[in-house]
Protein backbone atom coordinates (compact mmCIF):
# COMPACT_ATOMS: atom_id res chain seq x y z
CA UNK A 1 0.00 0.00 0.00
CA UNK A 2 1.50 3.33 -1.02
CA UNK A 3 0.90 6.73 0.60
CA UNK A 4 -1.87 7.68 -1.84
CA UNK A 5 -3.77 4.42 -1.28
CA UNK A 6 -3.40 4.81 2.48
CA UNK A 7 -4.68 8.39 2.38
CA UNK A 8 -7.68 7.31 0.29
CA UNK A 9 -8.44 4.50 2.76
CA UNK A 10 -8.25 6.94 5.69
CA UNK A 11 -10.51 9.39 3.85
CA UNK A 12 -13.11 6.61 3.51
CA UNK A 13 -12.72 5.79 7.21
CA UNK A 14 -13.42 9.41 8.12
CA UNK A 15 -16.67 9.14 6.13
CA UNK A 16 -17.59 6.01 8.11
CA UNK A 17 -16.68 3.48 5.42
CA UNK A 18 -15.16 0.43 7.11
CA UNK A 19 -13.67 -0.90 3.87
CA UNK A 20 -10.87 1.63 4.32
CA UNK A 21 -10.01 0.13 7.70
CA UNK A 22 -10.22 -3.39 6.26
CA UNK A 23 -7.70 -2.53 3.53
CA UNK A 24 -5.28 -1.01 6.04
CA UNK A 25 -5.75 -3.95 8.40
CA UNK A 26 -5.00 -6.51 5.71
CA UNK A 27 -1.96 -4.58 4.49
CA UNK A 28 -0.43 -3.83 7.91
CA UNK A 29 -1.55 -6.39 10.52
CA UNK A 30 1.82 -8.18 10.42
CA UNK A 31 3.79 -4.92 10.38
CA UNK A 32 1.96 -3.55 13.44
CA UNK A 33 2.19 -6.85 15.32
CA UNK A 34 5.98 -7.03 14.81
CA UNK A 35 6.46 -3.49 16.11
CA UNK A 36 4.30 -4.11 19.19
CA UNK A 37 5.87 -7.52 19.88
CA UNK A 38 9.35 -5.98 19.67
CA UNK A 39 8.43 -3.68 22.57
CA UNK A 40 6.36 -6.08 24.70
CA UNK A 41 8.14 -9.40 24.06
CA UNK A 42 4.92 -11.24 24.88
CA UNK A 43 2.68 -12.83 22.23
CA UNK A 44 -0.67 -12.48 24.00
CA UNK A 45 -0.08 -8.87 25.04
CA UNK A 46 1.15 -8.01 21.55
CA UNK A 47 -2.03 -9.50 20.06
CA UNK A 48 -4.19 -7.46 22.44
CA UNK A 49 -2.38 -4.20 21.71
CA UNK A 50 -2.44 -4.90 17.96
CA UNK A 51 -6.21 -5.37 18.10
CA UNK A 52 -6.58 -2.16 20.07
CA UNK A 53 -4.35 -0.40 17.53
CA UNK A 54 -6.86 -0.81 14.71
CA UNK A 55 -9.72 0.33 16.92
CA UNK A 56 -7.75 3.46 17.80
CA UNK A 57 -6.81 3.99 14.14
CA UNK A 58 -10.53 3.97 13.30
CA UNK A 59 -11.35 6.36 16.15
CA UNK A 60 -8.57 8.80 15.25
CA UNK A 61 -8.77 8.61 11.46
CA UNK A 62 -9.78 12.26 11.27
CA UNK A 63 -6.50 13.27 12.97
CA UNK A 64 -4.25 11.80 10.26
CA UNK A 65 -2.32 14.46 8.36
CA UNK A 66 -1.65 13.40 4.73
CA UNK A 67 1.77 13.88 3.19
CA UNK A 68 3.91 12.85 6.15
CA UNK A 69 4.46 9.20 5.26
CA UNK A 70 1.99 6.70 6.59
CA UNK A 71 4.38 3.91 7.64
CA UNK A 72 6.16 6.16 10.14
CA UNK A 73 2.80 7.34 11.44
CA UNK A 74 1.62 3.75 11.96
CA UNK A 75 4.91 2.67 13.55
CA UNK A 76 4.92 5.60 15.99
CA UNK A 77 1.32 4.98 17.00
CA UNK A 78 1.95 1.24 17.51
CA UNK A 79 5.14 1.81 19.52
CA UNK A 80 3.44 4.42 21.72
CA UNK A 81 0.52 2.09 22.42
CA UNK A 82 2.92 -0.71 23.42
CA UNK A 83 4.80 1.64 25.75
CA UNK A 84 1.52 2.86 27.25
CA UNK A 85 0.57 -0.78 27.87
CA UNK A 86 3.82 -1.36 29.77
CA UNK A 87 3.35 1.82 31.82
CA UNK A 88 -0.22 0.90 32.71
CA UNK A 89 0.74 -2.56 33.93
CA UNK A 90 3.74 -1.31 35.91
CA UNK A 91 1.50 1.26 37.55
CA UNK A 92 -1.04 -1.46 38.43
CA UNK A 93 1.70 -3.64 39.97
CA UNK A 94 3.10 -0.76 42.01
CA UNK A 95 -0.40 0.24 43.12
CA UNK A 96 -0.93 -3.31 44.37
CA UNK A 97 2.41 -3.15 46.18
CA UNK A 98 1.50 0.17 47.80
CA UNK A 99 -1.92 -1.17 48.84
CA UNK A 100 -0.19 -4.10 50.50
CA UNK A 101 1.48 -1.64 52.87
CA UNK A 102 -1.94 -0.81 54.32
CA UNK A 103 -3.21 -4.41 54.16
CA UNK A 104 -3.33 -6.56 57.26
CA UNK A 105 -0.76 -9.37 57.60
CA UNK A 106 -3.16 -12.15 56.54
CA UNK A 107 -4.48 -10.22 53.55
CA UNK A 108 -0.97 -9.22 52.54
CA UNK A 109 0.33 -12.79 52.72
CA UNK A 110 -2.61 -14.04 50.60
CA UNK A 111 -2.09 -11.28 48.02
CA UNK A 112 1.63 -11.98 47.89
CA UNK A 113 1.11 -15.72 47.40
CA UNK A 114 -1.43 -15.14 44.64
CA UNK A 115 0.82 -12.55 42.94
CA UNK A 116 3.85 -14.82 42.86
CA UNK A 117 1.92 -17.88 41.78
CA UNK A 118 0.47 -15.92 38.87
CA UNK A 119 3.81 -14.36 37.96
CA UNK A 120 6.17 -17.29 38.35
CA UNK A 121 4.14 -20.42 38.89
CA UNK A 122 7.08 -21.72 40.89
CA UNK A 123 6.72 -22.97 44.45
CA UNK A 124 10.50 -22.71 44.92
CA UNK A 125 10.56 -19.01 44.12
CA UNK A 126 7.50 -18.47 46.30
CA UNK A 127 9.25 -20.01 49.31
CA UNK A 128 12.34 -17.84 48.76
CA UNK A 129 10.35 -14.64 48.42
CA UNK A 130 7.99 -15.48 51.29
CA UNK A 131 10.58 -14.22 53.76
CA UNK A 132 10.47 -10.70 52.30
CA UNK A 133 7.00 -9.17 51.98
CA UNK A 134 6.19 -6.29 49.67
CA UNK A 135 5.63 -4.11 52.72
CA UNK A 136 9.06 -4.97 54.12
CA UNK A 137 10.71 -4.31 50.75
CA UNK A 138 9.10 -0.88 50.45
CA UNK A 139 9.94 -0.13 54.08
CA UNK A 140 13.63 -0.51 53.23
CA UNK A 141 13.22 2.71 51.27
CA UNK A 142 13.47 6.13 52.83
CA UNK A 143 10.18 8.08 52.59
CA UNK A 144 11.66 10.39 49.95
CA UNK A 145 12.83 7.39 47.90
CA UNK A 146 9.38 5.81 48.14
CA UNK A 147 7.86 9.10 46.98
CA UNK A 148 10.21 9.33 43.99
CA UNK A 149 9.44 5.73 42.95
CA UNK A 150 5.72 6.39 43.33
CA UNK A 151 5.83 9.58 41.24
CA UNK A 152 8.01 7.96 38.58
CA UNK A 153 6.09 4.70 38.20
CA UNK A 154 2.53 5.60 39.25
CA UNK A 155 2.58 9.23 38.21
CA UNK A 156 4.55 8.55 35.02
CA UNK A 157 6.44 11.76 35.72
CA UNK A 158 9.85 12.59 34.31
CA UNK A 159 12.76 13.19 36.66
CA UNK A 160 12.54 16.89 35.81
CA UNK A 161 8.83 17.00 36.75
CA UNK A 162 9.52 15.12 39.98
CA UNK A 163 12.32 17.55 40.85
CA UNK A 164 9.97 20.49 40.33
CA UNK A 165 7.17 18.86 42.33
CA UNK A 166 9.44 17.98 45.26
CA UNK A 167 11.49 21.17 45.08
CA UNK A 168 14.84 19.36 44.88
CA UNK A 169 17.54 19.19 42.18
CA UNK A 170 17.01 16.72 39.34
CA UNK A 171 20.33 15.01 40.12
CA UNK A 172 19.07 14.29 43.63
CA UNK A 173 15.87 12.80 42.21
CA UNK A 174 17.73 10.45 39.87
CA UNK A 175 20.11 9.46 42.67
CA UNK A 176 17.19 8.67 45.02
CA UNK A 177 15.42 6.68 42.30
CA UNK A 178 18.52 4.60 41.48
CA UNK A 179 19.12 3.90 45.18
CA UNK A 180 15.49 2.88 45.68
CA UNK A 181 15.55 0.52 42.69
CA UNK A 182 18.83 -1.04 43.92
CA UNK A 183 17.28 -1.64 47.35
CA UNK A 184 14.16 -3.21 45.84
CA UNK A 185 16.28 -5.43 43.60
CA UNK A 186 18.21 -6.68 46.62
CA UNK A 187 14.84 -7.62 48.13
CA UNK A 188 13.93 -9.64 45.05
CA UNK A 189 11.58 -7.19 43.35
CA UNK A 190 13.66 -6.37 40.26
CA UNK A 191 11.10 -8.02 37.99
CA UNK A 192 8.29 -5.86 39.30
CA UNK A 193 9.61 -2.31 38.56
Amino acid sequence: MNDQQFEQAVARMVQGDKTGLKEIYEAYIGYIYRIVYEVLQNRENAEDVTSDFFIRLWDKADQFKPGGGHKGYLATMARNMAIDYIRKHRREELTAMMQDIEAGPEEEEQTKKQFYKEETGSEVEESVIRDMTVKEALETLKPSERQVVSLKVLGEMTFKEIAQAMGIPMGTVTWKYRNAIKKLRRCGYEERL
